[in-house]
């Protein structure tokens, strides 16, 4: 491997991580904007918080969805702290399709 291709796949993970992180914070807007279509009265706080290997995306201290830091996969929460085993949806490839359907309940990490 070249210095390069070494730079460029540096490149390539940056750019990659820094979609993620920008589509784990549209993924909170996008919930913010569903909660507020169902004409509820009061507010919904959406918090987005690193951790290591994943986001931790909380609507109101409760975990809506784990996402990955490295690839964009995103899960629904087995507990607090803990995703479950299957991917549900993939902010890198394809988000729109996850900002279409999500909900600020999380009933669209439902595996169907």
């Amino acid at each position: 491997m070249t210095q390069t291709q070494t730079l460029s796949s540096l490149v390539n993970d940056i750019n990659s991580a820094q979609t993620i992180e920008e589509n784990v914070y549209k993924l909170a807007e996008y919930l913010v904007i569903n909660y507020n279509q169902r004409g509820y009265n009061s507010e919904l706080n959406v918090e987005v918080k690193k951790g290591r290997k994943y986001y931790k995306v909380l609507t109101d201290n409760s975990v809506n969805c784990f996402v990955d830091v490295n690839n964009g996969n995103v899960y629904k929460p087995e507990s607090y702290n803990k995703p479950a085993k299957h991917v549900r949806y993939n902010l890198l490839q394809d988000p729109q399709d996850c900002f279409n359907k999500c909900d600020w309940a999380g009933s669209y990490l439902y595996m169907r």
